[in-house]
Order: C-alpha cells, then sequence, then structure tokens
C-alpha cells in the first residue's frame, strides 16, 4: 500500500507525516485490498480541510472529506469516514454473495 501525504498554504511538518501515516497503515485491517491511500491537508480561512482519497482494487476511489479548526481532530474525522466507507464496502461484497430475493426463496 502506498501513501501519499501532501499539503496546501501550509508546512508538512515531520510529526504531522508520521501521525497521518501511523493511522492510515491500520486501513489494511478492515480491508486488505487498499492499493494507495492519498491525503491532501488544507488550510482554509476558518480552519482545515483534510482529504483523503482512498485507492481500492476492482472499484472506484472512495473519497472523504473533512473539515474542522483543530488540525489533528480533521485528520482523524477524515480517516473514521474513510474506514467507515471501507468496512461498509467489505460487508457489500460479502452480503452479495449470499443475497436471497427480497419476495423470498426461488422456486
Amino acid at each position: 500500500m502506498q501513501i501519499k501525504i501532501s499539503s496546501k498554504h501550509l508546512p508538512l511538518t515531520e510529526a504531522l507525516e508520521t501521525y497521518a501515516s501511523k493511522k492510515i497503515e491500520k486501513f489494511t485491517r478492515y480491508f486488505n485490498r487498499v492499493q494507495q491511500v492519498e491525503v491532501v491537508i488544507d488550510k482554509a480561512k476558518t480552519g482545515y480541510t483534510v482529504e483523503i482519497i482512498t485507492d481500492v482494487e476492482h472499484h472506484e476511489s472512495f473519497v472523504a472529506t473533512s473539515t474542522h479548526e483543530d488540525l489533528y481532530a480533521c485528520l482523524d474525522l477524515g480517516i473514521n469516514r474513510s474506514i467507515r466507507q471501507l468496512t461498509d464496502h467489505k460487508s457489500r461484497l460479502r452480503d452479495n454473495k449470499h443475497h436471497t430475493p427480497i419476495g423470498g426463496l426461488e422456486t
């Protein structure tokens, strides 16, 4: 899994980069087909905006955005949204294998 972290309108510090990469490395616990994760951190007028683009095998990329006044809280919100997207996708994949029709069993 590749991790790309970039920032706009603020310097990317080593502490911020290690914090984000440490959290993102846990994505494979929730879905093991993650190929690449791109994090874009932006400084806005009222706070920060984080956009996390997760590239998954055999599916379009998942995009999670979050805004908050605190940078680390903004990162946590975006990461939690990405994890939610991955777990929902995984459950959809597993549920479709044994899905029965709404009307009941077919005869």
